[in-house]
């Protein structure tokens, strides 16, 4: 079953994207499979282990179960000086 998620990328992802947000339909069921799904796409250079990810704002394991309509964030690591 195809889902319509919203995809939103900060840092480096949003670099490799092109693009601050997208509206992704998919027949990834969870973040892991649409991260792969985008890693592919985009060529990001992170692995799954070093992000989090937000579903709906809130933070949740890569084996979340996906919906349609769902607002997914990708987060990678943030270093400040």
């Amino acid at each position: 079953m195809s889902r319509n998620l919203i995809v939103r990328y900060f840092a480096g992802l949003k670099e490799k994207a092109g693009v601050p947000s997208e509206t992704v339909e998919t027949n990834a069921v969870t973040p892991s499979e649409l991260y792969a799904e985008l890693k592919s796409r985009y060529d990001f250079p992170l692995a799954e282990d070093l992000l989090k990810v937000s579903v709906n704002r809130e933070y949740q394991p890569f084996s979340w179960r996906l919906s349609d309509g769902d607002e997914v964030v990708f987060i990678p690591p943030v270093s400040g000086g």
